[in-house]
């Protein structure tokens, strides 16, 4: 599916395969509040609200193939919303802004250590250690992605 924006201000993107219905739930929110496009980007279909500022981007199934459809369209000043580390280190390269479903910012300081922790965790469990997955998404989490939406809102005005 070809996508085709409907304005040129910044957008926000959505690595949406992996993001809670409860945080797609706060971006639906904020694209009628603030009119700014939001668009999910999934290797399956999603049901989204009618809006003509909330659109879903279905891509083909494999590894990546929804980041790298976020990368090849994502501008500067543009937000992703993603778990996905790597996702987010090639989106701020190309001077997006990234932020994860618990309201953590990436940035180009924090991106690197992010990544060693990830790559060093991939080995532990490559190894036959069992790492657990993520704790729940609890309301603070929920509050503080939130919060930083609402911040990097206010700077689009």
């Amino acid at each position: 599916m070809e996508y085709t924006a409907i304005a040129s201000s910044p957008r926000i993107w959505v690595d949406a395969d992996a993001c809670p219905a409860v945080i797609r739930d706060i971006l639906y929110r904020a694209a009628g509040r603030t009119r700014i496009e939001v668009v999910l980007v999934a290797n399956r279909w999603l049901q989204t609200p009618s809006s003509r500022f909330i659109r879903a981007m279905q891509v083909a199934g494999g590894p990546d193939v929804a980041d790298d459809a976020i990368v090849e369209r994502v501008a500067a000043g543009d937000l992703v919303v993603t778990q996905d580390i790597p996702l987010a280190a090639r989106v701020l390269a190309k001077g997006a802004a990234a932020l994860d479903p618990r309201g953590e910012p990436f940035s180009a300081d924090s991106i690197a250590q992010r990544l060693s922790i990830r790559d060093f965790m991939a080995e532990l469990r490559g190894a036959g250690v069992q790492t657990g997955g993520p704790p729940s998404l609890h309301a603070r989490d929920r509050q503080a992605f939130a919060a930083r939406l609402d911040q990097w809102l206010a700077r689009q005005r």
